[in-house]
């Protein structure tokens, strides 16, 4: 899967990008991930990328050009189109689902904006979604840019060591997961459930299952009524 990432920190993104699990994936060549500087793209002499807002109003505005420079220098030469995304306070809010549809996809290439936005008129021309990853703002769309990379890119086959790893996970099948344990098996005089050292596989699915619906409707009670209806459509 390509990743393709726009945007006036590339440093910053690649940095994290490269470690951990998805910088192993990156070398075993299941993801490709490139950052490009939208500065390099300016026409400008100075390399400057933003401009006051036509109007009035406080703050800079990131101009067109270098930004739709960038997205033609990727996607030059290709033969099908990528999907563009602008990582946005305005978009639809990142879950699970998004997630699942987007690990599907060949090619993404995601701008990240700066400033007080991005100039309309580009966004109008190359963006096919915008995402969100939370009902707040942020300074620049670089940490939601890299918070979409590591939930999708963990959903692709190969990245981690099999689908299990994440189809038992929070919000994979509209659940959290269940508590986890490790040893040593008694720890501040708090023991390990001993149905997790039974070694009966088929106990420890169900209780693991019992266990997802209730910190569900613990913790997270718009969830669990939310799977309680999907049950009833089925």
């Amino acid at each position: 899967m390509i990743f393709d990432v726009l945007t006036l920190f590339p440093e910053s993104v690649d940095s994290y990008l490269s470690e951990s699990i998805i910088g192993r994936a990156r070398e075993r060549g299941i993801l490709t991930i490139r950052t490009h500087n939208i500065r390099d793209f300016s026409k400008d002499k100075h390399r400057k990328t933003d401009d006051y807002p036509y109007g009035g109003g406080s703050g800079m505005v990131m101009t067109p050009q270098p930004i739709y420079d960038a997205w033609s220098h990727v996607k030059k030469d290709l033969r099908y189109k990528p999907v563009t995304i602008y990582m946005s306070p305005q978009g639809k809010v990142l879950n699970q689902e998004i997630a699942k549809r987007l690990s599907k996809e060949k090619h993404i290439i995601i701008l990240c904006g700066h400033y007080e936005g991005v100039d309309e008129r580009v966004l109008e021309e190359i963006v096919d979604e915008e995402i969100s990853i939370g009902d707040y703002v942020l300074t620049g769309g670089e940490l939601p840019a890299m918070v979409l990379i590591d939930c999708v890119s963990r959903l692709v086959e190969g990245v981690l060591p099999s689908e299990e790893a994440y189809s038992d996970e929070s919000h994979y099948d509209g659940l959290l997961e269940y508590p986890q344990y490790t040893r040593p098996p008694v720890f501040m005089s708090r023991r390990v459930p001993d149905i997790l050292l039974s070694g009966h596989h088929a106990n420890i699915q169900k209780w693991r299952f019992e266990k997802k619906l209730e910190r569900t409707r613990q913790k997270r009670p718009d969830l669990y009524e939310k799977y309680l209806k999907r049950k009833e459509n089925k």
